[in-house]
């Protein structure tokens, strides 16, 4: 059987249960704006802060927001922070897909206030717009057991957004977006680095972000990407051809900037920074402080489903279950695309439940259940020990939320519910999950299994065979394309029998061409392929952009074929010379 390295099986036995129709995978897509935006001004009009206005200030925080170096944060919910400007930056690339989402003109990445504020010189900032952007704490917990090892100062007051600084908040067609930059210098959690992102992790950020939206996974989004002419920073990594598991040289890159998108910044760890000051009884306000965080996470991120009318401990509990249901989602869409978040700890785990934090994150080519593409993440974090993970995460969402329920055992009983009913809901997302990437009508265990099996015995490419699987073939041999070894007369005849098996289910449901069409739009024809993200980056370190614009250009449709001379590029196997190869095949954190 094929099991994740620890917990439960995703292709367990359960009862057939109904899956949800392919739409819950498409794509979306926003309304035009009708007044396109094409002026900074007009832009800064747009500015709308909630997060400054509803939640408390760090009161030992400087005024104008010169706090750069490394100190221990007591309370409040935010501290006031000014970026450090990239000399001479660069425009790299800016999304086209969220700009028009937005409603502003493609110019506008290249006008002089707006390069100047989204690569880190805040004092371009224009009326209606704050002249300094934000950081915030939050805690560390590991598959459920709380850390602060990572606090310099060993109290975990020190450990929050030590690069990651909002400048901007505001509202774009009704929708309220928060704007960050990744890189933008060092905060009072920096921990003593120097707070600076290179250009290497900054690309790859901006591109698996917008290969994430399009492939209708949930996640943060990127605007815009700087680098500097003159700034470099020197990080460990990968010598040319090294086979090293660990960084083996120190090299210089450019410094950049990328702005990453969100409804908010709001993280599992953040709340429970404040359950920890609650139940340590830190100071006076910490419950307070908790119940404002939580009230401003359901603002920001639920109130559509949220009625606010509804008592709080109420609008808590209900909280609780929308974020279950949003997380076992997003880590059934992750599984499906393939997607291994390499460090799924409480402080990456976004609480609006959409995918953030793109650092040592990686997609499955050779299909392996254990695939973790990070030095340090180990076994607990591979690709499907994904939802154990989030189980660990929502463990802690749980217990940050409990504090401000004490006292209503009738809300903590239904709250502990919630929570004891994670596992069954992750299930059931993984079990409709792997029914529509086969075209199932309702899901089927043995199949499932024995398909899974089959996959890791012929070693193949995750993405290349789902997406021949999804022309519903009758012959392995149309599948051997995506096999990296030969097939056996053994596996052969299991491979025939199983494909009669599944041809047979098929053939239940309907119009297999139709089945066939909906495949396709559950298993993508373009994947994340390092290798090939590789060259992107190091050309331009070199000042040459347009592999960086291809591969964006690529990654806005990766359901639909690509073209032949494109193909010929982005649908194929993994070269034999990148496997095991330091900074392709696995890589460290450093960025």
């Amino acid at each position: 059987m094929v099991t994740p390295a620890s917990g439960p099986c995703p292709g367990r036995a359960t009862p057939e249960r109904p899956v949800p129709t392919a739409a819950s995978t498409t794509v979306p897509t926003a309304a035009p704006t009708t007044v396109l935006t094409t002026t900074f001004a007009d832009f800064a009009q747009r500015a709308d802060y909630s997060l400054l206005d509803s939640l408390r200030q760090d009161p030992q925080a400087t005024a104008d927001g010169q706090d750069h170096r490394p100190r221990q944060v007591f309370s409040g919910h935010y501290v006031p922070v000014t970026p450090t400007p990239l000399p001479e930056p660069e425009l790299v690339a800016h999304s086209r897909t969220l700009f028009h989402e937005l409603g502003l003109g493609d110019g506008l990445a290249h006008d002089d206030h707006f390069r100047r504020v989204f690569s880190g010189d805040i004092t371009a900032a224009q009326e209606s717009m704050r002249p300094y952007g934000w950081a915030t704490g939050y805690a560390l917990s590991i598959y459920g057991s709380e850390y602060i090892q990572q606090c310099p100062f060993g109290t975990g007051n020190g450990y929050g957004d030590g690069r990651a600084i909002s400048v901007f908040e505001g509202v774009f067609d009704g929708r309220r977006w928060e704007m960050q930059l990744k890189g933008g210098g060092p905060t009072p959690y920096c921990r003593g680095a120097d707070g600076r992102a290179v250009l290497r992790s900054s690309v790859r950020e901006f591109l698996a972000q917008e290969l994430m939206h399009a492939l209708g996974v949930p996640t943060s989004r990127s605007l815009t990407l700087y680098v500097s002419g003159s700034e470099t920073v020197r990080r460990p990594w990968y010598s040319p051809n090294s086979r090293s598991f660990d960084p083996d040289v120190l090299v210089d890159n450019p410094a950049a900037i990328t702005t990453r998108v969100a409804p908010s910044f709001l993280r599992v760890g953040q709340l429970e920074l404040f359950a920890r000051r609650v139940r340590s009884g830190a100071h006076p306000e910490a419950r307070n402080e908790l119940r404002m965080i939580v009230a401003h996470l359901i603002e920001r991120n639920y109130r559509q489903e949220i009625d606010p009318a509804l008592d709080f401990v109420d609008q808590v509990v209900e909280l609780a279950e929308l974020f279950r249901g949003r997380l076992t989602s997003l880590v059934a869409n992750w599984m499906r695309v393939g997607y291994c978040q390499g460090n799924f700890n409480s402080d990456n785990c976004a609480a609006g439940g959409y995918t953030l934090d793109y650092g040592p994150f990686g997609f499955c080519e050779l299909f392996d259940p254990r695939f973790q593409p990070w030095t340090g993440g180990g076994q607990h974090f591979s690709f499907f020990n994904q939802p154990v993970a989030a189980e660990a995460n929502f463990q802690m969402f749980w217990a940050s939320l409990r504090p401000l329920l004490e006292g209503n055992t009738e809300a903590l009983a239904r709250l502990d519910a919630i929570r004891d009913g994670f596992a069954e809901a992750m299930g059931q997302a993984l079990d409709a999950m792997w029914a529509s990437k086969l075209g199932l009508i309702t899901y089927d265990a043995e199949l499932v299994q024995d398909l899974l099996q089959l996959m890791v015995a012929s070693k193949v490419d995750y993405t290349i065979f789902f997406r021949r699987l999804s022309e519903i073939p009758e012959h392995v041999s149309a599948l051997q394309e995506s096999f990296y070894l030969p097939c056996s007369e053994e596996l052969e005849e299991q491979w025939a029998s199983w494909l009669q098996r599944w041809r047979a289910r098929l053939a239940e449901a309907g119009d297999i061409r139709e089945t066939a069409a909906t495949m396709q739009r559950v298993n993508p024809a373009v994947t994340w392929r390092e290798w090939l993200i590789a060259p992107a980056y190091e050309q331009a370190a070199q000042g040459d952009y347009g592999l960086v614009r291809e591969l964006q250009e690529v990654f806005r449709h990766p359901y639909d074929a690509l073209p032949a001379e494109l193909a010929a590029t982005y649908d194929r196997l993994k070269p034999r010379e990148f496997f095991n190869a330091g900074g392709v095949s696995h890589y460290s954190c450093s960025s």
